[in-house]
């Protein structure tokens, strides 16, 4: 079941503007900001073909990387697995190559807008994804205890399943002024964000989500919490996100980030491997028709980095896996901030104390999941007894959670993905094998679908991702804790130096951990255009009067400060 809670009814028959994920932290609309016609800045001409590294060639470090080369500086990517992230479209062995799986993200919300403008830019298609009761999704089976519903609408399911959804909706309205902030954010409405959010973040930084829900008389009953923790929030999330803060929540749910996803056709990956290709249509200093990728040698980024060092005048030292050192005025750091703990030495003289204990109290949340291809979508064969779908989108409270179902039509081959799992759930599978994952995950749904030969229509092996296991991420994404707001300000705001010590600045993190919508690819982006002004603005350039920076509305739009003593 979706989240998303409709406006309050005085409101329901008037016109209202599209929501976007501009806030509710820092409501600065990065979507102008990328469509302005006077660009995102320029730095100095004596500035032209300076070298800034980028560590990491996720989104983060593509978009990060695309835009320096248009102000005419030399972007110098550091990879040290493959280009994409958390961005990961893999194939299977021995199968029709149009079959994929996103290992990483595979949907996104339309209010990312700053996400799609980069999806546009590049020349993607998207289409709606299959997610629960979405329009896009024939059928849904939510199976708890033991016992099934098949619905192909809300409306099919057991009244008790409205109950649950109206008591978050109450929730939501009487705990956090729900509609009052969807307005504001839909109307960008900066003032009214600002005092509502303010007053939520002092009063509900140091609660959990699921103590959020137990305090609301709404949520009185137990029965209630227990379906909504399996089916109620999001897509993806359910009782796994109960121990995180409810200000990460509540960021979701404002913007609607939960609800009417869509899908890149032919994969996420594509992105960050097309803004690597992509010639700007106009860029300063280099010749038409330069690339990321024209700007590497051998049209590859350079390798891992090991080692991140301080040199007496405050620049960044970057040592890679080839052994080379080289020193940079301006380094952007997008990778997982745990790498900087583990993977890469650092100089403690990075970043001032308060940083690196932001980055240690850092959470990750596990995240895990299996597909396999199949001959073809027989889940949309009809029972002849019922007229229903053999097979469903499928929520339960088994060891699979949730099972997706992906085609491209009836006929053709498609793909399963089986299971995805958060946290505990992913622990679960972390000691097993692709083979033996899936004979747990066919086990558990045959008990869903004892009629059905899932088995009998896999056409090639598995594949599989546990992000905690991976070594480049050690976790799929950051969920702050009850208490960690103050973290979480000082990693956003890091990009404004000039209150530094000289020696501190001109490394600059990005990436959707940095974010303060972590887990989501808009994070991503935003953070990288908050590094390009950051860079831009350490090197002595400005952003056109007509089109400001996040840097130069800061002071405005700065996130709420809670005291520390």
């Amino acid at each position: 079941m979706t989240s998303t809670v409709p406006p309050a009814p005085e409101h329901a028959d008037a016109p209202r503007p599209p929501i976007t994920m501009i806030g509710p932290d820092f409501p600065y609309a990065y979507d102008d900001f990328l469509a302005h016609p006077a660009g995102l800045g320029q730095v100095p001409a004596t500035e032209h073909g300076t070298e800034v590294a980028v560590v990491g060639g996720g989104l983060s470090g593509m978009v990060a990387a695309y835009e320096l080369m248009k102000m005419g500086l030399k972007p110098v990517v550091h990879e040290a697995d493959r280009i994409g992230g958390r961005l990961r479209t893999v194939g299977f062995e021995g199968c029709d190559p149009s079959l994929t799986a996103e290992l990483g993200a595979m949907r996104f919300p339309p209010s990312s807008t700053a996400l799609r403008h980069y999806i546009d830019l590049v020349g993607l298609r998207t289409r709606p994804f299959p997610n629960p009761l979405a329009e896009a999704t024939e059928s849904t089976v939510v199976d708890l205890k033991g016992e099934s519903h098949y619905a192909e609408t809300p409306a099919d399911l057991p009244q008790v399943y409205r109950d649950v959804a109206d008591a978050w909706a109450r929730c939501l309205e009487e705990g956090a002024d729900f509609s009052a902030m969807n307005r504001a954010l839909r109307e960008r409405d900066v003032p009214r964000i600002r005092e509502l959010w303010s007053r939520l973040v002092e009063r509900l930084d140091d609660q959990t989500f699921y103590g959020f829900l137990c305090g609301s008389e709404a949520f009185s009953s137990f029965r209630h919490r227990e379906i909504f923790g399996q089916v109620g929030f999001g897509t993806g999330g359910w009782d796994t996100d109960f121990p995180n803060s409810i200000l990460e929540i509540l960021r979701v749910v404002y913007t609607e980030a939960d609800d009417h996803h869509e899908g890149i056709v032919g994969g996420s990956q594509q992105l960050p491997l097309r803004l690597w290709e992509r010639e700007p249509e106009k860029i300063v200093h280099w010749p038409y028709g330069t690339s990321l990728r024209a700007l590497h040698p051998g049209g590859e980024p350079r390798p891992a980095v090991t080692r991140l060092g301080r040199t007496p005048d405050g620049g960044v030292t970057v040592t890679d896996a080839d052994g080379e050192t080289r020193t940079y005025r301006a380094v952007v750091f997008t990778a997982q901030s745990w790498m900087l703990l583990s993977k890469i030495a650092c100089d403690e003289s990075l970043f001032p104390i308060d940083h690196w204990t932001a980055i240690e109290r850092t959470h990750y949340m596990e995240s895990s999941k299996l597909f396999v291809p199949v001959d073809r979508p027989f889940w949309r064969d009809r029972d002849p007894e019922t007229g229903r779908n053999v097979m469903s989108m499928t929520l339960t409270d088994r060891m699979t959670r949730g099972t997706y179902l992906l085609d491209d039509g009836p006929e053709g081959p498609a793909v399963m993905c089986l299971s995805y799992t958060w946290c505990d759930d992913s622990l679960k599978w972390l000691p097993l094998s692709a083979e033996e994952r899936m004979d747990v995950m066919l086990a558990s749904l045959g008990e869903i679908y004892p009629d059905v030969d899932i088995r009998g229509h896999v056409i090639g092996p598995p594949v599989t991702v546990s992000w905690e296991n991976e070594p480049y991420f050690m976790g799929a994404f950051k969920a702050n804790l009850p208490g960690h707001y103050r973290y979480q300000r000082r990693l956003f705001t890091h990009f404004m130096q000039d209150k530094l010590p000289a020696g501190q600045r001109g490394l600059f993190l990005a990436g959707d951990d940095i974010s303060w919508t972590a887990g989501w690819a808009e994070g991503a982006v935003q953070t990288a255009l908050n590094a390009v002004w950051g860079v831009m603005h350490h090197l002595g350039g400005t952003t056109d009067p007509a089109n400001p920076g996040p840097g130069d509305l800061y002071d405005t739009l700065a996130p709420v400060r809670l005291p520390e003593d």
